[in-house]
Protein backbone atom coordinates (compact mmCIF):
# COMPACT_ATOMS: atom_id res chain seq x y z
CA UNK A 1 0.00 0.00 0.00
CA UNK A 2 2.77 2.40 1.12
CA UNK A 3 4.47 1.79 -2.22
CA UNK A 4 1.76 2.45 -4.22
CA UNK A 5 1.45 6.02 -2.29
CA UNK A 6 4.92 6.41 -3.50
CA UNK A 7 4.36 5.37 -7.45
CA UNK A 8 1.08 7.94 -6.69
CA UNK A 9 2.99 10.66 -5.65
CA UNK A 10 6.16 9.91 -7.80
CA UNK A 11 3.67 10.56 -10.75
CA UNK A 12 1.86 13.40 -9.59
CA UNK A 13 5.25 15.18 -9.22
CA UNK A 14 6.11 14.01 -13.07
CA UNK A 15 3.21 15.18 -14.48
CA UNK A 16 3.33 18.82 -12.32
CA UNK A 17 6.84 18.74 -13.76
CA UNK A 18 6.01 18.07 -17.26
CA UNK A 19 3.21 20.71 -16.69
CA UNK A 20 5.58 23.45 -16.18
CA UNK A 21 7.08 22.98 -18.56
CA UNK A 22 4.79 22.94 -20.85
CA UNK A 23 3.81 26.52 -19.53
CA UNK A 24 7.28 27.98 -19.89
CA UNK A 25 7.29 27.16 -23.44
CA UNK A 26 3.62 28.23 -24.27
CA UNK A 27 5.28 31.55 -22.87
CA UNK A 28 8.68 31.45 -24.26
CA UNK A 29 6.59 30.91 -27.53
CA UNK A 30 4.67 34.04 -26.96
CA UNK A 31 7.36 36.32 -26.49
CA UNK A 32 8.57 37.57 -23.45
CA UNK A 33 12.09 38.31 -23.54
CA UNK A 34 13.76 37.27 -20.65
CA UNK A 35 17.12 36.91 -19.83
CA UNK A 36 17.67 33.11 -20.33
CA UNK A 37 15.40 33.48 -23.59
CA UNK A 38 17.93 32.61 -26.74
CA UNK A 39 16.39 31.25 -29.80
CA UNK A 40 19.96 31.36 -31.54
CA UNK A 41 21.94 33.87 -33.58
CA UNK A 42 20.99 35.76 -36.71
CA UNK A 43 23.47 34.64 -39.61
CA UNK A 44 25.71 36.91 -41.42
CA UNK A 45 23.45 38.73 -44.64
CA UNK A 46 24.21 40.81 -47.26
CA UNK A 47 21.06 41.91 -49.05
CA UNK A 48 19.91 45.31 -50.87
CA UNK A 49 18.02 47.50 -48.88
CA UNK A 50 14.70 49.90 -50.31
CA UNK A 51 17.08 52.69 -51.55
CA UNK A 52 19.61 50.24 -53.81
CA UNK A 53 22.32 50.38 -51.14
CA UNK A 54 23.90 47.34 -49.87
CA UNK A 55 22.65 46.12 -45.80
CA UNK A 56 24.25 43.28 -43.79
CA UNK A 57 24.23 41.84 -40.30
CA UNK A 58 27.37 44.27 -39.25
CA UNK A 59 24.69 47.06 -39.77
CA UNK A 60 22.64 46.05 -36.71
CA UNK A 61 25.80 45.54 -34.72
CA UNK A 62 25.03 47.12 -31.06
CA UNK A 63 21.16 47.65 -32.13
CA UNK A 64 18.19 46.06 -30.56
CA UNK A 65 15.72 45.10 -34.07
CA UNK A 66 12.43 43.78 -34.89
CA UNK A 67 12.51 41.63 -38.15
CA UNK A 68 9.34 40.53 -40.28
CA UNK A 69 9.11 38.53 -43.70
CA UNK A 70 6.20 40.11 -45.93
CA UNK A 71 5.86 40.30 -49.90
CA UNK A 72 4.66 43.92 -50.93
CA UNK A 73 0.81 41.76 -53.45
CA UNK A 74 0.59 39.95 -50.52
CA UNK A 75 -3.50 40.55 -50.38
CA UNK A 76 -3.25 38.28 -46.71
CA UNK A 77 -1.77 38.96 -43.81
CA UNK A 78 0.83 41.57 -45.11
CA UNK A 79 -0.78 44.67 -45.01
CA UNK A 80 -1.89 44.22 -41.47
CA UNK A 81 1.66 42.70 -40.55
CA UNK A 82 3.20 46.19 -41.99
CA UNK A 83 0.16 47.97 -40.41
CA UNK A 84 1.50 46.59 -36.98
CA UNK A 85 5.43 47.45 -38.14
CA UNK A 86 3.97 50.89 -38.45
CA UNK A 87 2.90 50.75 -34.70
CA UNK A 88 5.71 49.85 -33.32
CA UNK A 89 7.66 52.59 -35.07
CA UNK A 90 5.68 55.06 -33.34
CA UNK A 91 5.69 53.43 -30.22
CA UNK A 92 9.53 52.47 -29.96
CA UNK A 93 12.58 54.60 -28.75
CA UNK A 94 14.39 55.70 -32.02
CA UNK A 95 17.44 53.77 -31.22
CA UNK A 96 15.23 50.62 -31.79
CA UNK A 97 15.35 49.52 -35.59
CA UNK A 98 12.63 47.33 -37.46
CA UNK A 99 13.45 45.43 -40.91
CA UNK A 100 11.24 43.29 -43.00
CA UNK A 101 12.47 41.26 -45.29
CA UNK A 102 10.80 40.34 -48.97
CA UNK A 103 10.31 36.46 -49.79
CA UNK A 104 9.18 37.63 -53.23
CA UNK A 105 12.32 38.99 -54.57
CA UNK A 106 11.04 38.50 -57.81
CA UNK A 107 8.69 41.15 -58.12
CA UNK A 108 9.94 43.15 -54.56
CA UNK A 109 12.64 45.44 -56.16
CA UNK A 110 14.32 48.26 -54.68
CA UNK A 111 11.94 50.64 -56.08
CA UNK A 112 8.91 48.56 -55.16
CA UNK A 113 9.90 48.58 -51.65
CA UNK A 114 10.33 52.14 -51.68
CA UNK A 115 7.25 52.69 -52.78
CA UNK A 116 5.84 50.04 -50.27
CA UNK A 117 7.44 51.70 -47.18
CA UNK A 118 6.11 55.08 -48.65
CA UNK A 119 2.47 53.96 -48.57
CA UNK A 120 3.11 52.70 -45.02
CA UNK A 121 4.85 55.82 -43.86
CA UNK A 122 8.59 54.29 -42.58
CA UNK A 123 10.44 56.40 -41.41
CA UNK A 124 13.47 55.24 -43.84
CA UNK A 125 16.22 56.27 -40.87
CA UNK A 126 15.41 53.28 -38.50
CA UNK A 127 12.82 50.64 -40.65
CA UNK A 128 14.55 48.92 -43.85
CA UNK A 129 12.69 47.02 -46.45
CA UNK A 130 14.76 44.50 -47.47
CA UNK A 131 15.03 42.08 -51.00
CA UNK A 132 17.81 39.62 -51.84
CA UNK A 133 18.00 36.59 -54.75
CA UNK A 134 15.21 33.84 -53.72
CA UNK A 135 17.75 31.45 -51.98
CA UNK A 136 19.15 33.60 -50.00
CA UNK A 137 15.99 35.62 -48.53
CA UNK A 138 14.14 31.54 -48.53
CA UNK A 139 17.40 30.38 -46.08
CA UNK A 140 17.36 33.81 -43.86
CA UNK A 141 13.66 33.05 -43.07
CA UNK A 142 14.04 29.04 -42.96
CA UNK A 143 17.37 28.36 -41.32
CA UNK A 144 18.26 31.95 -39.93
CA UNK A 145 14.73 32.98 -38.18
CA UNK A 146 13.35 29.40 -37.74
CA UNK A 147 10.22 30.37 -39.58
CA UNK A 148 8.46 28.60 -42.13
CA UNK A 149 8.65 30.28 -46.08
CA UNK A 150 6.99 28.18 -49.08
CA UNK A 151 5.64 29.48 -52.27
CA UNK A 152 3.95 25.82 -53.95
CA UNK A 153 0.76 25.95 -52.12
CA UNK A 154 0.18 29.45 -51.62
CA UNK A 155 -3.47 30.93 -52.26
CA UNK A 156 -4.30 33.69 -54.96
CA UNK A 157 -4.34 36.56 -52.47
CA UNK A 158 -1.40 35.08 -50.73
CA UNK A 159 0.58 33.20 -52.95
CA UNK A 160 3.35 32.65 -51.03
CA UNK A 161 2.69 31.57 -47.52
CA UNK A 162 5.11 32.67 -44.70
CA UNK A 163 5.21 33.39 -41.09
CA UNK A 164 3.21 36.14 -39.51
CA UNK A 165 5.60 36.51 -36.87
CA UNK A 166 7.93 39.11 -35.62
CA UNK A 167 11.00 38.40 -34.27
CA UNK A 168 12.88 40.57 -31.69
CA UNK A 169 16.71 40.46 -32.05
CA UNK A 170 19.27 41.85 -29.61
CA UNK A 171 22.20 43.76 -29.52
CA UNK A 172 24.66 40.71 -29.90
CA UNK A 173 22.21 39.48 -32.80
CA UNK A 174 20.39 36.47 -30.67
CA UNK A 175 16.89 36.12 -31.51
CA UNK A 176 15.19 36.80 -28.36
CA UNK A 177 11.30 35.97 -28.69
CA UNK A 178 8.61 35.47 -31.66
CA UNK A 179 5.36 37.48 -30.92
CA UNK A 180 2.22 37.38 -32.99
CA UNK A 181 1.96 39.77 -35.80
CA UNK A 182 -1.90 40.00 -35.21
CA UNK A 183 -2.15 39.90 -31.59
CA UNK A 184 -2.31 43.31 -29.87
CA UNK A 185 -1.21 41.69 -26.78
CA UNK A 186 1.58 40.24 -28.01
CA UNK A 187 2.42 43.72 -30.14
CA UNK A 188 2.29 45.04 -26.03
CA UNK A 189 4.66 42.40 -24.85
CA UNK A 190 6.75 42.87 -27.71
CA UNK A 191 7.40 46.48 -27.21
CA UNK A 192 8.22 46.13 -23.04
CA UNK A 193 10.55 43.40 -24.16
CA UNK A 194 12.45 45.32 -27.18
CA UNK A 195 12.83 47.93 -24.59
CA UNK A 196 13.91 45.80 -21.80
CA UNK A 197 16.54 45.02 -24.09
CA UNK A 198 17.52 48.72 -24.63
Amino acid sequence: MIRFGYRIGFALMAVGLIGMGIIRMQSERAGNATADADYGVVPPFSLVEAEGRTVDLQEFQGKVWIADFIFTSCAGMCPMMTSQMRKLQDALPQDIRLVSFSVDPARDTPAVLADYAHRFGANRERWLFVTGDRQSMYDLSIKGFKLGVDDKQGTEAEPITHSSRFVLVDKDARIRGYYSGSEEEDLKRLIEDAKRLL
